[in-house]
């Protein structure tokens, strides 16, 4: 199950947790955002003891989409220890983001 990361919860979900983490950034009216979600839900479930998978709906959540410069979404980012280790712009097969999932851990 993924997380809902609000702007407001950010800084101790994604920033403060010692493991890695992937955050979709999407909202209710994109069409490739709900091709995306249910990927992103089968990783968070296939990888739930060692990352943190969370959602950002960016319509509101407006302050961490604007940091991390998103302007199309869905977007994809995988941090480590606190830092922006890789990106994914668009929707792609379940084995991108894996692949991804697998080179922070």
């Amino acid at each position: 199950m993924e997380l809902e990361i609000t702007d407001s919860n950010f800084e101790e979900k994604v920033l403060k947790t010692n493991k890695p983490v992937v955050l979709d950034f999407w909202a209710e009216w994109c069409g490739p955002c709900r091709m995306v979600g249910p990927i992103v839900s089968e990783l968070a479930e296939e990888y739930k003891d060692k990352v943190v998978i969370g959602k950002v709906d960016v319509d509101s959540n407006p302050d961490v989409a604007m940091k991390y410069g998103i302007r199309n979404i869905p977007t994809i980012l995988f941090f480590k220890d606190g830092e922006v280790a890789d990106k994914q712009v668009g929707a792609v097969p379940k084995s991108v983001l894996a692949g991804k999932i697998e080179s922070l851990l």
